[in-house]
C-alpha cells in the first residue's frame, strides 16, 4: 500500500525542517549565576486547547532581593483530541484539569517552596464552570470542575488572550522555523518578565453561564400539592386497636350504647302528651339504662361488631363492587380485583360466592367474608389467627382464617405478620455461637519428636479376672498433642503412686516429655460417680514433684474446663466399647 502524495509531502516538509533545530538550546539551570537568591517563586500554568489536541505548559517566575523577575521553562505536555469528537470546551476544560495534575506534580519535585500557583486560561467557559458552585454541570464537565475545585481556589486563576498564551503552540503546533525564532515557548510571555501590575487583568465572574450551555443540565421544576383531609372518626378508632378482640369489644359497647340511646329517644317521644307519664317514663328509663350498661358483653354482641366492622371496612375497600351488586347487577366488572371470586351481597356484607350453597356447613364456611389485603382490620384478624394457631406456619395459619374470611393476597399478607412476629423471631432465632480460643502453643510446635507435649486422662473401670476373683482396673490415656498419637498404660488402682508409675512406664517406652497436661477430674461429667471421686483424691503436688525430677513440667487445666486437644482420643465410660469391642 502507497502513501498518498499529499501525505508524502507533509511527512518530508516536516522531516526536512528537522534539520533547522539543531542549534536549539534549553539551559540545565532555573536561573542564572547572577541572578543571586530568590525571595518570591510563584509557577505560572498556561492552558490551551484546539480541534487538533489540547496541552499545557508551566514557568517558574522568581524575584531576588533587589526585585529583578527571572523566568525559566518548567516543563510542557502536549496530548492529541480523542477520537471521539469533543466540543471545544470541553477539551479547554480537560487542559486546564491536565495544568492543575502537573501543577501538583511539581510541587512535590520542586525543591525550593513556591509561594504560590497561577493559572491562565483563554476560554470565559472554562473560567465560568470554574467559578459557578450553584449550577449543575452533565458528568464529564462536572468531574474535572470538581477535581479542579479540590486542587485549587478560584482566584488562582486569570484570563489570558489567544495571542499571548504560549500554550497555544503546542495545541495548534508550530514550525520548527517559526519555534526558532520566537523564544515565547521557553522563555515565556512578555509580562511574566514584568511587575504584576502589567500583567492582564480581565475577570469573568460577574458573567453568568448562558441557560443554553449544552453543558448545564436542565433544572427541572416540580410544583407539589399537598392536601390534608381529617381521619374519620371511625377510621381513628379502627386504627386505635392493635388487637382483633380488643376491637369488637369496643365496638359491641358503642353499639349497646347506641341501642340505648335509641331506646331513650323513643321512650321520649312516645311520652309528650302526657306530664305524669313524661316523669312516669322517665324514671323507667333511667332504671334501664342501669340495668342496660351493667350487663356483660355476650357473645351475640360480638357477633354484631363484627359484622358492623366488616360492613364499614369493605365499604371502604369495595366501594364500587357493592353499589353494582346493591343495582342488581349480576357480578362485578372483569377489571376488578375480586372479579374471580364471584362476589354476592349478604346483609350488607361482600362475601365468596361459589357452588356450595346446598351443603350443611355454616354459612361463613360456604361464603367468607372478602377483606382488602392492606386494611387495618386484616392485618389485626391474621394476628389474631396467628396467636391463637400458636404461632405456626403460614399454611395453617391461612386455613384457619379461610374459615371466615377471604383476605386478598393474604399469601403476601400471612408472609409479613410472621417475619414482623417478635415470638416467632425469637423461637426461630439462631443461638449465638462462641468463638473459640487460639490453639496453645503445644499443638503448634512441629519440630518436636511425639510425645513430647501429652494431655493426660483416665477411663475405666474395666473388670479384670484374677483367679477367681475379679478386679477393677483403670485405663491412662497419653494423647500427643501435635500428632494425635495415642498411647495406653494399665493404672492397678487410683491412688497416686499408681498414676506416677504410670506415668513412668510411659517415658521408659516414648521418651522423654517435656510437658504434660490433664485436669483436676472434675471434667469427665459422664463418668462413674466412684471414678469421679477417686480422681480427685489424688494428690496432684505429689505428682508434680515426682515429675520434676524428671524435667517434665505439669499443669493443670482450671476445673469444668474443656480440654478438646485430646478428648479425641478419650474413651470415657462406654465410649471405650468403640476402641475395645
Amino acid at each position: 500500500m502507497t502513501i498518498p502524495n499529499t501525505l508524502s509531502d507533509q511527512w518530508t516538509k516536516w522531516t526536512g525542517s528537522l534539520s533547522q533545530l539543531t542549534d536549539f538550546k534549553v539551559s540545565r539551570c532555573f536561573k542564572s549565576n547572577d541572578f543571586g537568591e530568590s525571595v518570591q517563586n510563584q509557577i505560572h500554568h498556561f492552558s490551551d486547547a484546539s480541534e487538533l489536541g489540547y496541552g499545557t505548559v508551566s514557568y517558574l517566575r522568581m524575584t531576588n532581593g533587589e526585585g529583578k523577575v527571572y523566568v525559566s521553562f518548567l516543563i510542557g505536555k502536549s496530548r492529541v483530541a480523542p477520537l471521539k469528537r469533543q466540543t471545544i470546551p470541553r477539551l479547554e476544560l480537560a487542559a486546564a484539569a491536565l495544568s492543575v495534575k502537573v501543577d501538583n506534580m511539581l510541587k512535590k519535585e520542586l525543591p525550593p517552596p513556591t509561594d504560590r500557583s497561577v493559572f491562565w486560561s483563554d476560554s470565559t467557559s472554562v473560567l465560568k464552570y470554574i467559578s459557578n458552585d450553584h449550577t449543575r454541570f452533565h458528568t464529564y464537565v462536572a468531574n474535572r470542575t470538581s477535581r479542579i475545585r479540590e486542587a485549587t481556589q478560584v482566584s488562582q486563576w486569570r484570563y489570558i488572550d489567544t495571542k499571548r498564551n504560549p500554550a497555544d503552540d503546542c495545541s495548534r503546533g508550530v514550525s520548527a522555523e517559526r519555534f526558532m525564532r520566537n523564544p515565547r515557548w521557553i522563555s515565556g510571555p512578555e509580562f511574566l518578565w514584568s511587575s504584576e501590575e502589567d500583567w492582564p487583568n480581565e475577570s469573568v465572574d460577574n458573567v453568568e453561564l448562558c441557560e443554553d450551555d449544552p453543558e448545564v443540565r436542565k433544572s427541572a421544576t416540580v410544583n407539589v400539592i399537598m392536601q390534608t383531609c381529617e381521619e374519620r372518626p371511625t377510621d381513628k378508632l379502627i386504627n386505635h386497636f392493635s388487637d382483633w378482640l380488643k376491637l369488637r369489644i369496643a365496638v359491641a359497647w358503642i353499639l349497646k350504647v347506641k341501642e340505648t340511646l335509641k331506646h331513650l329517644v323513643q321512650k321520649g317521644n312516645d311520652s309528650k302528651k302526657d306530664c305524669k307519664q313524661t316523669l312516669r317514663v322517665t324514671r323507667m328509663t333511667k332504671g334501664y339504662v342501669k340495668d342496660n350498661i351493667k350487663e356483660a358483653i355476650t357473645v351475640n354482641d360480638l357477633i354484631m361488631a363484627e359484622k358492623a366492622i366488616l360492613s364499614y371496612v369493605q365499604k371502604q375497600s369495595f366501594p364500587d363492587e357493592i353499589n353494582m351488586l346493591q343495582e342488581g347487577a349480576s357480578n362485578v366488572k372483569k377489571s376488578s380485583n375480586i372479579y374471580k371470586l364471584d362476589p354476592v351481597l349478604d346483609n350488607g356484607i361482600l362475601r365468596v360466592g361459589g357452588r356450595l350453597r346446598r351443603t350443611a356447613m355454616p354459612e361463613e364456611r360456604k361464603h367468607p367474608a372478602i377483606l382488602a389485603k392492606n386494611h387495618h382490620v386484616s392485618t389485626l384478624i391474621l394476628r389474631h389467627v396467628h396467636a391463637q394457631t400458636g404461632h405456626g406456619g403460614r399454611n395453617h395459619m391461612l386455613s384457619q382464617v379461610r374459615k371466615t374470611y377471604w383476605i386478598t393476597s393474604a399469601n403476601s399478607a400471612s408472609r409479613k405478620i410472621i417475619s414482623h412476629c417478635v415470638t416467632c423471631r425469637k423461637n426461630r432465632g439462631k443461638p449465638g455461637e462462641q468463638k473459640m480460643a487460639d490453639l496453645p502453643r503445644e499443638r503448634l510446635v512441629m519440630d518436636l519428636p511425639p510425645f513430647s507435649n501429652i494431655g493426660l486422662d483416665y477411663f475405666g473401670p474395666l473388670e479384670v479376672r484374677r483367679g477367681r476373683s475379679t478386679v477393677k482396673r483403670y485405663g491412662v490415656i497419653f494423647t500427643c498433642m501435635t500428632s494425635r498419637a495415642i498411647h495406653l498404660e494399665v493404672a492397678y488402682s487410683l491412688d497416686t503412686h499408681s498414676c506416677i508409675n504410670a506415668i513412668r512406664r510411659f517415658l521408659c517406652r516414648r521418651g522423654q516429655a517435656q510437658h504434660i497436661r490433664s485436669d483436676h477430674g472434675t471434667n469427665l461429667v459422664g463418668a462413674e460417680r466412684e471414678l469421679r471421686e477417686a480422681l480427685r483424691t489424688l494428690d496432684q503436688r505429689k505428682i508434680h514433684q515426682a515429675l520434676m525430677k524428671e524435667g517434665v513440667h505439669w499443669s493443670f487445666n482450671p476445673p469444668h474446663c474443656f480440654s478438646p486437644w485430646w478428648v479425641l482420643g478419650t474413651p470415657h465410660q462406654n465410649g471405650l466399647t468403640h476402641f475395645c469391642p
